[in-house]
């Protein structure tokens, strides 16, 4: 499977922030985000295409027992499914971030999802193909209803603007199945201060919601950064 990174940092995002982990990000994804924060492995994907053994023994050289399979969209690769069971049989906590819409037989401890709406496409008049590929693909309500119901999970919303808030209560209201409790909503940003703007109308949102808000710690931490 072709691989952007393997590195050693903490988990910034959800319900295992401050976790010490272990990151695998695939390179290559099905959408395209006007605001993804890996255009490495998007928009100009880059990486090695590495064996599953290759793989493993760069995880379990270290003792860390958290893996995160992230990407780009790891849920294109059928390789995921050997790679998940082993880290498994290795007794790894594993979690997989995906924006869900697409379905394996993988093995993970945590699905971490992160719809996308349709706000979230590319410029149409830019990126034509693209546009329609994103707006076509992004929302996949069977696959989601097939990963919550198979994994414990949690929903991570990007937010940029109120309408995105919107766009989440009619997700939920199509979805209703999805726990609330698990659901949680994130500022899109680059940067300290893109995020803090944001943060000042949503975290209040939340509370009265009863979501959960989702700061982005990595970039507090390190920046918008590779290997972090």
């Amino acid at each position: 499977m072709r691989i952007a990174e393997i590195y050693q940092s903490r988990q910034g995002e959800g319900r295992l922030t401050g976790t010490d982990s272990q990151f695998v990000r695939t390179s290559g994804c099905n959408l395209r985000c006007w605001f993804c924060d890996t255009p490495h492995t998007s928009w100009e994907p880059v990486g090695h295409d590495l064996s599953i053994d290759h793989i493993l023994g760069q995880i379990t050289a270290l003792p860390c027992p958290h893996v995160v399979v992230t990407g780009g969209e790891p849920m294109l690769y059928a390789e995921l499914i050997p790679l998940t069971h082993a880290l498994q049989e290795a007794g790894r906590h594993v979690t997989i971030e995906t924006a869900g819409t697409l379905y394996l037989p993988v093995h993970a401890d945590l699905m971490s999802i992160s719809p996308k709406f349709a706000s979230s496409a590319p410029a149409a008049d830019l990126h034509a193909d693209w546009y329609r590929r994103h707006q076509r693909s992004r929302h996949r309500p069977d696959v989601i209803r097939q990963l919550v119901h198979e994994f414990d999970y949690q929903i991570k919303f990007v937010i940029n603007s109120p309408n995105d808030c919107e766009e989440v209560h009619k997700y939920l209201a199509e979805i209703p199945e999805l726990d609330t409790s698990r659901v949680y909503l994130m500022p899109q940003g680059a940067t300290i201060g893109e995020l803090a703007s944001i943060e000042l109308w949503l975290e209040p949102y939340c509370q009265q919601h009863r979501l959960q808000y989702c700061p982005r710690r990595q970039i507090e931490w390190y920046g918008s950064a590779r290997g972090t």
